[in-house]
């Protein structure tokens, strides 16, 4: 876990892929608890340390995340998440060339029993639209480097809307070709006004290795086709 941000009232880090945002059967080491920890051994914290989770990313996917360190910044976050003011972008390696940019909305349906989201069309019982713009930054062979501006939040959004339109995320085995290796999605960066100052901060991460390294091998330590 890298902590980019760290005040009486924020905590920003950076989750490893393949890390659970917070604990599940795996019995794996999460997010949630890491946050924790450090802060009960940083600050010699007895009991049980309050940590407020706002977000998740789903197992595979690694990136910003933000945590509320009292209950109060937790709930003007969470009121700034609601109401759209919390700005979130990811970069995605998809298969194909989708345009060089674009805006994707739909009806998205979630089997709850299966965790399996799908597009459906407006008016069915449960389904909630989901909304995002994108920006292709680069191209390689049948790949594509995206940037995506999420407008809103739903479960699996970014993977189904592109696999829904032919560009799956590589490494997607539910809504994708099936390669292995995890998902080319990273939550790259996260904007929001601080709950207390209202300082409007953004915080900014690169992902290493595994599907983005074709876009990254090249460039320098300070610089990055990302940027």
């Amino acid at each position: 876990m890298h902590i980019l941000f760290e005040d009486n009232h924020v905590l920003v880090a950076v989750k490893p892929p393949m890390v659970p945002t917070q604990a599940d059967a795996s019995g794996d080491a999460d997010m949630l608890g890491m946050v924790r920890e450090y802060l009960r051994e940083t600050y010699h914290k007895p009991g049980n340390v309050y940590v407020g989770l706002l977000h998740r990313l789903d197992r595979p996917v690694g990136g910003v995340m933000v945590f509320a360190k009292t209950s109060k910044a937790a709930s003007r976050l969470s009121r700034q998440i609601r109401e759209g003011g919390m700005q979130k972008e990811y970069l995605a390696v998809v298969h194909g060339l989708p345009p060089a940019e674009g805006r994707m909305e739909d009806f998205l349906l979630k089997d709850g029993t299966k965790n399996r989201v799908k597009v459906v069309r407006e008016g069915i019982p449960g389904a909630k639209r989901a909304a995002l713009s994108f920006r292709r930054e680069a191209a390689r062979r049948d790949r594509s480097l995206v940037r995506v501006f999420l407008e809103t939040g739903r479960p699996h959004q970014i993977r189904v809307q592109f696999a829904s339109r032919g560009y799956p995320l590589l490494g997607d085995m539910r809504y994708g070709r099936g390669e292995g290796g995890g998902i080319a999605l990273y939550s790259a960066g996260i904007g929001f006004a601080h709950p207390v100052s209202g300082e409007r901060l953004f915080f900014a991460s690169l992902p290493h290795g595994g599907f983005f390294r074709e876009f990254s091998e090249n460039a320098p330590e300070t610089e990055s086709l990302f940027l």
